[in-house]
């Protein structure tokens, strides 16, 4: 099988992550089949692109602004059986795409999500920040499998699916993920979620594989490491989670996160309480932001779903 490689990319602010998210996959042990920089509506950045990487494909997203759009266009433009999509912010890992790969080999996968490491801008995790919400951030978080396993769904930054079935099924659906508008207010996300879900549902045996071995590293700046910006992702992934459930129902869209929030937060929030007994006063402030990321992530889709309540009434 080949894969087509997808960095989705959108601000020129981003030039040196981009850099070296492309230079990440250009040093990959088995070469990608093609790698496609798809440019967010940003007619200077994509004359940039083109004349700096004459060896990628180099694409304008032709839907609506946002990441759903850039990623349907990447779609559309692969030749490969496989895409796989990379953050513009990320590094991957040589084996990256040889262990995505070899995750197709197992019967019924469509799709393969990777371990997605933190890199911390002050290059260490702030004491206060708990594991179990390191999908804040977007990367990989205490309670999903240390194995290779089967999952709900995969995350969007780090991923690959077999290309003829994301078409298939209407590939990823804008006005849940981020968007123009998303990345100056609200941290929106989800896109991955519910394509995941409706993939599954449409496709019955359909499955979403998560590959520890396949690791890339994602950047954290410092203004993702503040507690502000904490509670605003949690606030903002509630009000997203909503939507998810509009599109799948609540057994589907809810059935990860119930489990997250029942069994994995309060043993985290006990553990945190525990550390910080045995002299480690950060323990409290993992298990404070626990409980706080609970609250807000529930608030935020209490107020999503009265919205959704409203606007069709």
């Amino acid at each position: 099988m080949n894969t087509s490689v997808v960095i989705c990319v959108y601000t020129d602010e981003r030039w040196e992550d981009i850099r070296q998210a492309v230079e990440s996959v250009e040093n990959q042990t088995r070469p990608a089949h093609e790698l496609i920089l798809v440019v967010d509506h940003n007619p200077d950045l994509h004359l940039r692109l083109k004349r700096e990487y004459p060896q990628a494909i180099v694409v304008e997203n032709t839907h609506e602004k946002g990441l759903s759009g850039g990623k349907n266009t990447g779609v559309a433009t692969a030749n490969g059986e496989i895409v796989a999509f990379l953050d513009d912010d990320a590094v991957a890992d040589p084996g990256w795409l040889e262990a995505l790969e070899e995750g197709f080999q197992e019967p019924g996968v469509v799709g393969v999500g990777g371990r997605t490491d933190p890199l911390w801008a002050s290059e260490r995790r702030p004491r206060w920040f708990p594991y179990e919400f390191d999908w804040t951030v977007g990367c990989t978080y205490r309670g999903m499998p240390a194995v290779r396993a089967p999952i709900r769904n995969v995350m969007g930054g780090n991923a690959a699916f077999l290309r003829d079935v994301v078409a298939e099924v209407g590939g990823f659906h804008s006005g849940i993920g981020r968007s123009v508008q998303g990345r100056k207010s609200r941290p929106l996300g989800c896109e991955e979620t519910e394509f995941c879900i409706r993939l599954t549902q449409r496709k019955p045996g359909s499955v979403m594989l998560f590959e520890p071995r396949a690791v890339i590293g994602h950047k954290v700046s410092r203004q993702r490491e503040r507690f502000a910006y904490f509670r605003s992702r949690c606030y903002a992934e509630g009000l997203s989670k909503a939507l998810v459930t509009r599109e799948v129902g609540t057994q589907d869209g809810l059935a990860s996160e119930r489990a997250h929030a029942m069994k994995t937060l309060p043993l985290g929030a006990l553990r945190g309480v525990g550390e910080a007994l045995r002299g480690d006063l950060g323990g409290l402030g993992r298990a404070g932001a626990i409980v706080v990321g609970l609250a807000w992530t529930v608030w935020g889709y209490v107020v999503g779903s009265v919205r959704l309540k409203a606007a069709r009434s």
